[in-house]
């Protein structure tokens, strides 16, 4: 049985060394068609025009995940079933889009006779291909070299590395335009409204702190035992300790008292919490974005956040197991 599952792992590395290869190679084929490409499709989006993918079989399905990837970065994206194109589908070309046309081989008798079709209209036609002296690649503007140098399939038939190569280029020129475009977090989150992405990018610091009754506070001269009675009132596992004009001093947490408790014992009760707090705690303005709250907690490794206003004050209190119910972890 350990035998068996070593052979099925060393097929599966196996897999992953040839396909690491094939994208190291469609790297090293990168050249100024990519810039071309990229350019292309800019000036394209620039005239509100859009971006039309096409693709057989295999092809068609990356075609499918790689106009999702645009979509979901702005850059208005459709799949045109090459199947339905040519009874009807085509119409949904415009002017001046531009083609992104998917074939490894290139010779595809059904995606070059569409290609055919679509060269009747004045748009600019870019081929992602293993083979750019193909017949797609003859029809083709701009010709994106995706050629690898053998499949993972042990028959060297199955389309693996080669779909893989297609949806890194596809990633590539997504990211690529993104950036030329000027894309940023904020628009991220404005076609992902009801994702966790565009809840974290919209959602700000005052939208998810817990407030009021739900926010523990205490002066730094009450005592430990003090603290936890406001604590507990609050239902919250730490309180933020104030100075005299009411700015953060510090932050007592469960976690502390156990700690202090495990040195001392009882005695820590009546300690100030000036001796025992923890000065200069995480914070975050109650104007950030949920984004940066969910930074601090995934670096910092604490459990609660502290919403301080302009002034320094706490105003509010983000606990990571909120996070969950907002959608937001």
């Amino acid at each position: 049985m350990a035998g068996k599952a070593k052979s099925t792992l060393s097929i599966a590395k196996q897999v992953l060394d040839i396909e690491l290869a094939g994208l190291k190679a469609v790297r090293a084929q990168l050249d100024g068609q990519f810039t071309a490409a990229v350019e292309a499709m800019v000036e394209a989006l620039g005239r509100r025009n859009k971006l039309v993918i096409v693709g057989i079989g295999k092809s068609g399905n990356i075609g499918q995940k790689i106009a999702a990837t645009f979509n979901s970065t702005g850059a208005t994206s459709v799949l045109l079933d090459a199947a339905n194109a040519l009874h009807g589908d085509i119409g949904l070309l415009d002017d001046g889009d531009v083609v992104l046309a998917l074939s490894y081989s290139g010779e595809s008798d059904e995606l070059l006779n569409l290609i055919g079709a679509i060269k009747k209209f004045p748009v600019q036609i870019i081929a992602l291909t293993g083979a750019p002296r193909s017949g797609l690649a003859r029809l083709s503007d701009v010709v994106l070299n995706a050629a690898v140098p053998k499949e993972a399939c042990p028959f060297n038939l199955a389309p693996t590395t080669s779909t893989t190569a297609m949806l890194a280029l596809g990633d590539a020129l997504a990211m690529a335009l993104l950036q030329a475009r000027g894309f940023k977090k904020k628009d991220f989150a404005k076609y992902h409204p009801s994702g966790a992405i565009g809840r974290a990018l919209l959602l700000r610091a005052a939208d998810i702190m817990r407030t009021g009754n739900r926010l523990a506070t205490a002066p730094r001269t009450a005592t430990v035992r003090e603290a936890l009675l406001v604590m507990t009132r609050a239902k919250c596992g730490s309180v933020c300790v104030v100075g005299k004009t009411g700015k953060l001093a510090g932050v007592f947490t469960d976690g502390d008292l156990r700690r202090f408790m495990a040195k001392a014992g009882d005695a820590v009760l009546e300690k100030p919490l000036s001796k025992v707090m923890t000065a200069k705690p995480a914070t975050l303005r109650e104007s950030a974005l949920a984004v940066e709250a969910l930074k601090i907690f995934h670096t910092r490794k604490i459990d609660d956040l502290i919403v301080i206003n302009a002034k320094r004050e706490p105003v509010g209190l983000i606990d990571s197991q909120d996070l969950p119910k907002l959608k937001l972890a």
